[in-house]
């Protein structure tokens, strides 16, 4: 296959690949608040008026409908993407996506299919405040049912979203709130299935497991710890589940040494069931490093302390190195 190669914003990599959708199968179709403008961020600019109001669908502000809306029309035969606006909505709509979603093909016997993306923007929103800036993404992992998507580079965010769509069950797809304006290089027609982690760096002293925004900052620290001589094996998850168990045991039990680092908050985090997995497979060395179990301040002083930092994952991988 020949691949075009473009450079798009984390933004414009998702619409297009929901524009790349919608034209190969008919029964593609999004729905939620404010889609028929683009979206907050303009995520789905342009697909109105290419689409029609009758596919791309402005709802009324109740998450609950919305997702109801969205399991009805999956159960007859449509693939919607659900727009939530940001994690912290869908709270609202919990029980159509626990209860509904993720069970309805188990619950009868494979019957019934749910092929929906439900997006879900994650993790600090600048200058929002604790009630929009959450990370709640071990929560849709704990959930059986679901896949859980966490794209960090608009290249992933195209590839990724439209394996999402052709997935055929549900899944939680988690852009992050603050990578719209972010760009890069995108091969369009590029597939890269749910499951499979990306090595955005490559080292022997040390791996390192992030996913989302995070996964940017870690591959920031590779840079600063090549400089003091510790070799970075960098893995970004980039599904949360399935996660690429095989690539992280290969990588831990080469290098004897794993950090993991999430945005999300340190206690009950998802970095916890990677770090056991590699404890018990490989006997390896591990650290973790999250958030504090806190609400995400409004004040920039007070978001800060929610923050994992560029030094906080370079400390913390110097000590797990034994560098001083």
């Amino acid at each position: 296959m020949v691949l075009s190669t473009e450079t798009l914003s984390y933004a414009q990599a998702a619409a297009l690949a929901v524009q790349h959708e919608m034209q190969a199968d008919p029964n593609v179709v999004v729905l939620g608040e404010d889609v028929g403008r683009g979206g907050i961020f303009g995520q789905y600019k342009g697909l109105q008026q290419r689409f029609g109001a009758d596919r791309v669908i402005d709802t009324p502000i109740s998450e609950a409908a919305i997702m109801g809306a969205g399991v009805g029309m999956a159960l007859a035969g449509l693939r919607p993407v659900v727009e939530m606006r940001v994690v912290d909505f869908a709270l609202c709509g919990m029980d159509e996506i626990v209860n509904q979603a993720a069970k309805n093909r188990f619950m009868f016997g494979g019957q019934g299919r749910v092929p929906l993306v439900a997006r879900m923007p994650n993790g600090i929103w600048d200058a929002s405040a604790g009630q929009h800036s959450q990370s709640l993404e071990a929560w849709f992992a704990h959930l059986p049912g679901v896949a859980v998507v966490c794209p960090s580079t608009p290249q992933d965010n195209y590839s990724l979203l439209r394996a999402a769509m052709q997935s055929g069950d549900p899944v939680v797809y988690m852009e992050h709130k603050t990578l719209w304006g972010s760009s890069g290089e995108v091969q369009t027609g590029l597939h890269i299935p749910l499951g499979l982690a990306a090595r955005r760096h490559t080292g022997s002293d040390l791996t390192l497991v992030s996913w989302g925004k995070q996964a940017l900052v870690c591959e920031q620290a590779c840079v600063a710890l090549a400089a003091l001589g510790v070799q970075v094996d960098c893995l970004d998850l980039r599904t949360i589940w399935p996660w690429d168990r095989a690539t992280v045991l290969e990588s831990t039990a080469r290098t004897g040494r794993l950090l993991v680092v999430h945005e999300a908050v340190q206690a009950g985090g998802f970095g916890a069931e990677i770090a056991a997995t590699a404890a018990e497979a490989t006997g390896c060395r591990i650290k973790r490093l999250g958030a504090p179990r806190i609400p995400v301040g409004y004040a920039p002083v007070l978001e800060a302390q929610s923050r994992v930092t560029l030094e906080m994952v370079v400390a913390e991988a110097r000590a797990l190195a034994d560098v001083v």
